[in-house]
């Protein structure tokens, strides 16, 4: 049996400043260094689609951030989005935190094993309260909701129509305008 050496994220931020991590598309999770899922055209394509209409409909009420790094207990990885607190300066010198962030989404073809399961353990350990991915096989939203422990308890996926965010319930974003068209 291997033993893994886990990193924290003052050995990850090290190996960055250091430049060991040049040129490598990685992310840290749950302690691990892990290779990220090359994007593909339609894959980066609706992430910023999707950056671009929340940033519009989320004017003044958050930062929406595009394959940024977020900053976990034991992860920084990058999501495809992150809608996070207001002001953006508050980012200038770190990135953002679980108490920061409303609600992540990636998008998924290649990377939706991960994003079931690896990434939604660790964003629901850190109590990120809602998480969406945007299922390319599919063509659906799926929605994870209330998280406890390790776990989310609520989910439903969603191919047309709207869904209000728990952090704005005076919004609607539309399901079409987040999915490829």
């Amino acid at each position: 049996m291997t033993i893994l050496a886990k990193w924290s994220i003052d050995d990850y931020h090290q190996m960055i400043e250091a430049g060991i991590l040049r040129d490598r598309s990685v992310e840290l999770l749950d302690g691990e260094i892990v290779e990220m899922s090359p994007e593909t055209p339609i894959h980066y394509t609706t992430a910023k689609r999707g950056t671009k209409y929340l940033e519009t409909l989320l004017e003044g009420k958050a930062d929406v951030r595009f394959n940024g790094p977020i900053t976990l207990s034991n992860s920084e990885p990058e999501p495809d989005i992150a809608i996070v607190r207001l002001p953006e300066s508050s980012y200038y010198n770190r990135h953002p935190h679980p108490q920061d962030i409303f609600w992540i989404i990636e998008v998924a073809k290649t990377s939706l094993k991960k994003d079931l399961e690896t990434k939604l353990s660790i964003y629901a350990g850190e109590q990120i309260q809602e998480y969406w991915i945007i299922d390319l096989l599919t063509q659906q939203i799926i929605v994870f909701r209330n998280p406890q422990k390790e776990k989310y308890c609520q989910q439903f996926k969603i191919g047309k129509g709207t869904i209000t965010p728990l952090a704005f319930s005076n919004i609607e974003v539309s399901v079409e305008k987040l999915l490829p068209a």
